[in-house]
């Protein structure tokens, strides 16, 4: 079978939660297929991907609509591609043309939360989605959570056509020597107190003002003095948060990082004493499961995807409730024995999702589309 997958995500939009999915999901399928994967991709062509032989199309990052709606169809029907992947939601869809599409569909923000969701990204997403449902020929997605969610909405769609494919973290997660970490984060970040550690944006779907609430109650509470640090780009939502942290005399006491590249998060993983994350929403939710491959305790939220995550190798928490939250994060910090538990729990519960699995999955599904089809 020849596949086909628009891999611009890989590079547009690197660094985000869908650009790790596609660039994993691209480099972990280049190995399986070799010759049979179709590559559209954007900007210098990694080596590996030409040594194992991919087909590789390249085209610009700009002028979308016409890739997706002309060249893309093209050459799918010129090189005889059985099956065309969309990893970014569906986005891009070819409109007037007969072609095997499945799509990966993380997770309905826009339908749930539309107030969390870009006006432009909004009314497109809300535009095209009942299409995509009902075009394509299979829907991937990456809970069990996403998948009722997407019946959900679209109660039409049939089950079978949905297949559910847990994410992974990348391979330079894992556990490091909490010292040397510490040492560079002292060095670069001027960071040299115990930190609690919170990651991945700034949105208020991602409940950061509750974090920083909590920790304002409990923060004179823990036995040793520790700082709230928040790594991302300080902008809109997370500008506001700021001047919260200044109006409650927290300045010296809450750290925004500011935005911090890949390589930087495992060395903030395995240097914080916990990772804290009440997201309200997650198609999947990285954040906690990348956390635990760098053995670092977590409290997370006991609502949509992330349990399926985490299972009980974290401390879930009602996200809504700042005293609940606050009562966690005080008794994990001052109990050196419940953060070592959830240290091993965590990490044995990480070792259960890797790239290579996902990959192999989406082939399994691949095949089950093929027979649909067929």
């Amino acid at each position: 079978m020849k596949v086909g997958i628009d891999a611009r995500s890989a590079t547009l939009h690197n660094g985000s939660g869908i650009g790790t999915y596609t660039k994993n999901l691209v480099f972990n399928l280049s190995h399986i297929l070799k010759k049979d994967l179709n590559i559209f991709w954007t900007g210098n062509v990694p080596k590996e991907l030409i040594e194992n032989n991919n087909n590789i199309f390249c085209c610009s990052g700009k002028c979308g609509g016409f890739y997706e709606q002309n060249f893309f169809p093209n050459t799918i029907l010129e090189n005889s591609i059985d099956l065309y992947h969309i990893p970014q939601n569906g986005i891009g869809l070819p409109l007037e043309w007969d072609i095997n599409t499945v799509v990966t569909i993380h997770d309905l923000i826009p339908y749930v939360l539309p107030e969390t969701v870009g006006k432009g990204y909004l009314e497109r997403f809300l535009k095209d989605m009942p299409y995509i449902i009902e075009k394509a020929k299979g829907i991937l997605t990456v809970s069990d959570f996403s998948k009722n969610d997407i019946l959900r909405f679209f109660p039409n769609c049939p089950s079978e056509k949905i297949f559910v494919i847990p994410l992974a973290s990348n391979s330079n997660f894992k556990p490091l020597s909490k010292d040397s970490c510490k040492e560079f984060i002292k060095t670069h970040y001027k960071i040299e107190s115990p930190f609690i550690l919170y990651l991945g944006g700034f949105s208020s779907r991602k409940n950061v003002k509750k974090l920083i609430l909590a920790f304002n109650k409990i923060k004179k509470d823990l036995n040793t003095s520790h700082k709230l640090v928040l790594g991302g780009s300080l902008k809109d939502e997370g500008l506001k948060l700021k001047d919260l942290t200044d109006l409650l005399g927290l300045s010296n006491d809450v750290i925004f990082t500011g935005y911090l590249d890949d390589n930087i998060l495992p060395l903030f993983y395995s240097a914080s004493e916990a990772f804290v994350y009440p997201s309200i929403y997650e198609g999947f939710g990285l954040p906690p499961l990348e956390a635990m491959s760098c053995k670092t305790p977590v409290i997370t939220s006991n609502c949509t995807s992330i349990p399926e995550v985490t299972s009980d190798c974290a401390i879930l928490i009602n996200p809504n409730n700042i005293d609940e939250l606050a009562y966690c994060i005080k008794s994990l910090l001052n109990n050196d024995s419940l953060k070592d538990e959830y240290i091993e729990k965590g990490y044995e519960r990480s070792l259960q999702f890797s790239w290579n699995n996902t990959s192999n999955i989406t082939l399994k599904a691949y095949n089950s589309i093929s027979n649909l089809i067929n």
